[in-house]
Parts: structure tokens; sequence; C-alpha cells
């Protein structure tokens, strides 16, 4: 009998202990639980902590109470306008009815592939009777929530509750966005050539009006020249006659060795003439006398005044 008690004593402590581990259940903070009796519901659990139920007659199912997210693929819509283009769309919700939940769906997995249909007719009810430029507009704001608010209402069934929608992105499809963008590039390149044809035109514009004002000036310098020229040429001729009215021997001297110094410059010059011409006069006589003495050699372009009388 003392061999037997211990070992009684400790099946007893073992049995005890599993029942107690089965008597037992935890739910966390972010958890909530439902208490099933022969697969009935009994009861929910939804403060966290040490909780009791009978052992191995009822069991618990857990459920998370976070807020949790869906994201189902990007699905193509038609837009009222007729546009064509493909959302991007997810959505946060919580379990608010465990029960409900458990009889409906029982597994996230499920609830997520019922509220994708939920998601998915809310979008293409609410987006169909808007404009592609109000969903990329400051309306989008009132079309997300218009989606979740109808979201939720389909969603109630499940006990879940909606609490967000977010429409990522809403693009055209592929081929879509390569044709507008073909387009645009046709049509910023019309643009381009435009603008080059009229700045060519303003530039042939400008070409002109600096070429006639470059003429104009060009004709009044010359003419401004033209006149001062004369009033130079006038001077040297009044110059010269006051010289030669002066010292007309003098006078037609220098107008001899101007004349030497212009023809005679030139070293290939060759002159053919007689050697008693007056334009050598001065070579053999420094006084020029002679029988044309009086004749004086001039500069090409410029014609000795006349002598006094």
């Amino acid at each position: 009998m003392k061999r037997i008690l211990p070992l009684v004593l400790g099946v007893t402590a073992i049995v005890l202990a599993v029942v107690a581990w089965s008597a037992l259940f935890v739910v966390h903070q972010t958890e909530q639980a439902i208490v099933f009796q022969f697969g009935a519901p009994i009861k929910e659990v939804r403060e966290p902590g040490l909780h009791v139920k009978v052992p191995f007659i009822q069991n618990v199912v857990y459920y998370d109470n976070r807020v949790l997210d869906f994201a189902p693929p990007a699905e193509e819509i038609i837009a009222s306008d007729q546009k064509r283009f493909v959302v991007d769309a997810f959505a946060r919700f919580r379990i608010v009815e465990p029960l409900m939940f458990y009889q409906s769906v029982q597994t996230e997995a499920a609830a997520r592939n019922q509220m994708r249909g939920y998601l998915s007719s809310s979008l293409r009810r609410v987006i169909g009777n808007r404009t592609l430029s109000a969903v990329l507009s400051e309306e989008r704001t009132e079309i997300m929530r218009q989606i979740q608010t109808e979201t939720n209402e389909a969603a109630k069934a499940l006990g879940v509750e909606i609490i967000d929608v977010r429409i990522r992105r809403a693009d055209l499809p592929q081929a879509n966005a390569e044709a507008i963008f073909q387009r645009m590039k046709s049509e910023r390149e019309r643009e381009a050539r435009e603008f080059r044809a009229q700045g060519a035109e303003l530039a042939q514009r400008i070409r002109s009006r600096a070429d006639r004002e470059r003429t104009v000036l060009i004709a009044e310098a010359e003419r401004a020249a033209q006149a001062l020229r004369g009033q130079g040429d006038g001077e040297a001729v009044k110059i010269y006659a006051d010289a030669f009215g002066r010292d007309p021997a003098f006078f037609s001297f220098y107008r001899s060795m101007q004349a030497y110094r212009e023809a005679l410059g030139a070293e290939s010059t060759t002159f053919v003439l007689s050697p008693d011409s007056d334009f050598f006069r001065y070579f053999g006589d420094a006084t020029g006398g002679g029988a044309n003495a009086a004749r004086t050699p001039t500069l090409p372009g410029i014609e000795a005044p006349a002598a006094p009388r």
C-alpha cells in the first residue's frame, strides 16, 4: 500500500494538471474568442486574460480584434464618360461580431473573398456613375467615402466593419496609355513645328528690318561722307588758290614735285616723253624756265587754280 499510494497520487496530480490545462484558456489583447460546446456556440469572450471552460467538452476559437486589411487585384472599370481605366484599391476592416463571423464565413480567408466581391461591386457601381476626371480630382475623397459606406453595409452580414477604403491608383490601361502617349507626342511635335515656324517668321522679319535699317544707315553715312568730302575738296581748292595767289612760282614748283612723286614713285613706272617736255622743266633749270614755264603740272583729279591777272 505504501508503494501504491505515491503512484496514485502522481497519476492524480497528472490528471488534475491535464484537467486544469484543458479548463483554462488565455485571450490575448489582440484577440477575441468564442467558446463552443459540442459544436454549438456558448459565449463570446472579448476581454483579455485567463478564462475557464469545461474541459474536454468545450473548445475555443480565436479571432483577431485588430484592424486588418485586404487588397484585391486591380481591375478595369468603365467610367460614365465611357473611358476605361484600371483601379487599384484596398480596404481595412475589423471583426466586430465574432459569432456572426464564424457562422457566415468562419475564416479570414473566406471573409476576404466575400469582401473582395462587395468591394468590386461597389467600385463598379460608384465609379461607373462618375467621369474619369472626377476620379482624378478632389471628388476622389467623396467617391472613396461612398464606396466605403456601401461596402460596409454589405459586409455587416459577415460580422465585419469596413473601417476605410482607399484608391491607390487609377491609371489608364497599358494599350490606352500607349495610344494616348503617342497622341500627346504627335501633338507636342505639331506645336513644336508651329513654334519653330513662328520663330523663323519672326527671325526673318527682324533680319529684314535690320537689313533695311542697315541700308538706310549706310546711305545716310555715305551721303554725309560725300558732303564732308565736298566740303574738304572745296576747302582744299580754296587753300590751293590762296597759296597760288601768294606765290605762283613756288606753287608751280611744289605742284611739280608732287607730280614727280606720284608719277615716279613706283619702280615699274615707264614714261615715253620728249626730253624737252614741260614735265621735266625743273630737271634742267631749278627755276623751271622755258617756253612753257607758266604751265604747272597737276595731280590727277585736282585742277590748278588760274593765275591772277
